[in-house]
């Protein structure tokens, strides 16, 4: 089992950057897929990004492709989202996410562990 804890989320301008991380427990984070997940109000939870146990592979949502980078510290059991030129409607509660797998690249979206959240606010 791993717990996570994610951190850096706030109130940004649009066209801003904000960097959030997310710090798992455990000694086996390298065997946990992770992602980030984000739930604007009235909305669904949606995948943003996630990355491989080595780091190697990424994918991202078409709404942020070019403007986040995922990327993960096994040594430090963190994974990372960069996020650049901010929009409002990246307003959101931004969800980090792990899920252990036997597999190189994960290409699902159900994830088993999940953080407690942190809050995204871009204005305009």
């Amino acid at each position: 089992q791993v717990q996570l804890v994610e951190s850096g989320g706030g109130l940004v301008q649009a066209g801003g950057s904000l960097r959030l991380s997310c710090a798992a427990s455990g000694r086996t984070f390298s065997s946990y897929q992770m992602a980030w997940f984000r739930q604007a109000p009235g909305k669904e939870r949606d995948i943003v990004a996630a990355i491989s146990k080595s780091g190697g592979n990424t994918r991202y949502a078409d709404g942020v492709r070019g403007r986040f980078t995922i990327s993960r510290d096994n040594a430090k059991n963190t994974v990372y989202l960069q996020m650049n030129s901010l929009k409002p409607e990246d307003t959101a509660v931004y969800y980090c996410a792990a899920i252990p797998t036997r597999l190189a690249y994960y290409t699902g979206n159900e994830y088993d562990y999940w953080g407690q959240g942190t809050q995204v606010t871009v204005s305009s």
